[in-house]
Parts: structure tokens; C-alpha cells; sequence
């Protein structure tokens, strides 16, 4: 099946699990849209889980990653499940989760998970608007001394985020895409 097929079918049941909403909202990266995307409504699906899962592994493999990590709370279950997935498919990339601040106490990490220094990461999360969370969880993964070689998410916003994310180097894709009249489809990077 082809990533725009997969990327479809993240895409209407996104809409149908009520991951999707059409309405006026506010946004955690400020200012008001036409449409909300609950990314874990649909990556707490089981289906959604899979097909996300389905979609990003492709680009994984392609960049070699040798780990995936993310932002908790939105990255927890895209991690989980590419980390599951990937052993079902017999080339397992073990994940990671980027706390919001490190551990106050025992072993005080910023970074849960088999991290390895030195190793080849993709970073994820559900929606990128500003990525300020993906930010974040690229400057720990980079601060433990690996190489951030993806960034990755569900629904690029296209609202500045993606295009700073580009400006500084790093390698973007997104499954979803919305336009700036909020047209959702599916992302052609």
C-alpha cells in the first residue's frame, strides 16, 4: 500500500474516531483555528496506533534511524506503537519519551527509554503548529549526544512551525497537511 493510500486512511479515521473537529478552537501554540486535531484520539485507537505506526516506519528506515523519540504526552502512544510495529516487522526501533523537565529524583533523566549516545534519532509528535515541542525534544536528544536525522509528525499545521523546523536544518515530513483555509489532505513532504 502506497503512503498516500496510508496516509488517506489516517485521514478519514481521524475524522471518523472524532480525532478531527471542525468547529472554532483555541490553540496551546495560541491563536484560534477552524479545526482541532486530538492526535491521541486516533493513536490511541488501535487502528490509528497501526496505520500511524504503518506510515512512519518507511521513513525511518530510509534515514536509518536507530531510535524514535518524542515530546510526552502527544508522542507517548506514536512511539510506543512504532516501537511495537517495527518488532513485528523484524527491524525493531526501540522509543523514546522526552520529558517536559528531568526527573527530580533517582537517575534525574530528560530522556526515558534504551538511549543510546551517539545514535541516529527520529524525533515525532502528533501536531506541529509552532513545534515548540518538537524543539524541545530535539535539544534533549541532541544534549545526550545524538543526532536528530527526522523530524516527523501526523498533522503539519503549516503555521510557521515546519518551515523554522526546515530553516534550521532538519529533515520535516508530516502524514497530514492542512492549508490555510484549513483543507486537511495528505502531506506531499
Amino acid at each position: 500500500m502506497s503512503q498516500r493510500m496510508i496516509a488517506n486512511l489516517i485521514l478519514e479515521l481521524a475524522k471518523r474516531r472524532g480525532a478531527l473537529q471542525f468547529g472554532q478552537f483555541k490553540l496551546s501554540a495560541g491563536g484560534t483555528s477552524s479545526y482541532y486535531f486530538d492526535g491521541r484520539l486516533l493513536t490511541l485507537d488501535p487502528e490509528g496506533a497501526y496505520l500511524v505506526a504503518v506510515a512512519l516506519l518507511p521513513l525511518l528506515y530510509a534515514c536509518r534511524a536507530e531510535a524514535i523519540a518524542g515530546p510526552t504526552l502527544g508522542a507517548d502512544p506514536i512511539v510506543a506503537s512504532v516501537a511495537a510495529v517495527s518488532h513485528l516487522e523484524g527491524l525493531p526501533i526501540p522509543g523514546l519519551i522526552v520529558r517536559k523537565e528531568a526527573k527530580g529524583h533517582g537517575t534525574s533523566r530528560m530522556i526515558e527509554g534504551p538511549l543510546k549516545p551517539g545514535a541516529r534519532v527520529a524525533v515525532v509528535d502528533d501536531t506541529c503548529t509552532s513545534a515548540a515541542s518538537l524543539f524541545h525534544a530535539i535539544a534533549a536528544v541532541e544534549e545526550a549526544g545524538c543526532q536528530v536525522v527526522k523530524v516527523l509528525c501526523i498533522l503539519d499545521r503549516n503555521q510557521g512551525g515546519s518551515a523554522e523546523l526546515r530553516r534550521r536544518g532538519y529533515d520535516f515530513a508530516a502524514i497530514l497537511a492542512a492549508d490555510s483555509s484549513g483543507a486537511i489532505a495528505p502531506s506531499d513532504r
